[in-house]
């Protein structure tokens, strides 16, 4: 495994303060053609023409962080996700059930806890962020998961991504550069009973061959480039969503598909800001 990379807490606060401003996003993360958020209240009647779907699920939500906070998230899913004012809402059921299920306080740090539901990322340390949860959600949407899916992803970070794919996909496989943010969402993901997921790690840029190919794959940090042996484990029919640019200037969300011939096709959705990839991406 390459070393990690520790951003100075200067630079770790620089970049936060520039994701808010910019609209960033995450593992840092927000769509950047948004404006500073101030969604519109959501009306009673609005709310009303969201309909509850009741998704099987893997892991048995016997943690009691599951029943927590359910009115919060509950309201983070209407107002930021499947009601977006200024970008593309989420409209797949599923995804939305998932997110409201996924507890987000608990992939956060404790001091930040109060804030799990904003419309914003957050700090999880070591110069990374818990994604923006409309980018989570968007994401996971342009992957179209089922129970099928075996999913890989690039970049634990503080699971929570994994979780959210966890609930729709038959398997995740993630990849975390940073020793202690891979150990210590290893060990949050297993405490909540996410039986479906497992974590490494190493470099992702490689990805995880002996365990592909990958029906979706989903890159939660910044690449000049797509890494080859992402779209080599891309199995044919398979999608691959990646943000595409340098830390510092414009990026692009892209969702490049293989066919069932082999062949690629990519298109950019949205602009994005993400902390950068690092390891072999940055060679």
């Amino acid at each position: 495994m390459k070393s990690m990379k520790i951003w100075p807490a200067a630079m770790e606060l620089a970049l936060l303060l520039g994701l808010l401003v910019a609209g960033g996003c995450g593992r840092g993360d927000q769509a950047s053609k948004q404006p500073p958020p101030r969604e519109p209240e959501t009306t009673p009647d609005v709310q009303a023409k969201i309909p509850e779907v009741v998704v099987k699920v893997r892991p048995s939500h016997e943690h009691a962080a599951f029943r927590e906070r359910v009115a919060e998230r509950t309201a983070m899913v209407s107002k930021q996700i499947a009601q977006r004012a200024f970008a593309q809402p989420v409209k797949d059921q599923k995804v939305l059930e998932a997110m409201r299920m996924v507890p987000r306080h608990v992939f956060v740090p404790q001091r930040y806890q109060g804030q799990a539901y904003a419309d914003r990322p957050l700090q999880i340390g070591y110069g990374q962020t818990i994604s923006q949860p409309y980018i989570v959600g968007y994401m996971t949407e342009l992957l179209e998961l089922d129970e099928e899916s075996k999913v890989l992803e690039i970049g634990t970070g503080s699971g929570y991504q994994a979780a959210v794919a966890a609930e729709l996909a038959g398997r995740v496989y993630s990849i975390e550069i940073i020793k202690a943010l891979g150990e210590s969402g290893r060990r949050r993901l297993k405490e909540l009973g996410y039986k479906n997921v497992q974590v490494k790690v190493a470099d992702g840029y490689y990805g995880w061959p002996e365990k592909g190919p990958f029906e979706a794959i989903i890159v939660t940090a910044a690449s000049s480039h797509i890494p080859g042996p992402l779209i080599e484990q891309l199995k044919p029919g398979g999608r691959l969503v990646i943000p595409l640019g340098s830390a510092w200037r414009a990026q692009e969300l892209v969702l490049l598909s293989k066919g069932a011939d082999g062949t690629i096709t990519s298109r950019g959705v949205m602009g994005v800001r993400f902390v950068p990839m690092v390891g072999k991406a940055q060679e």
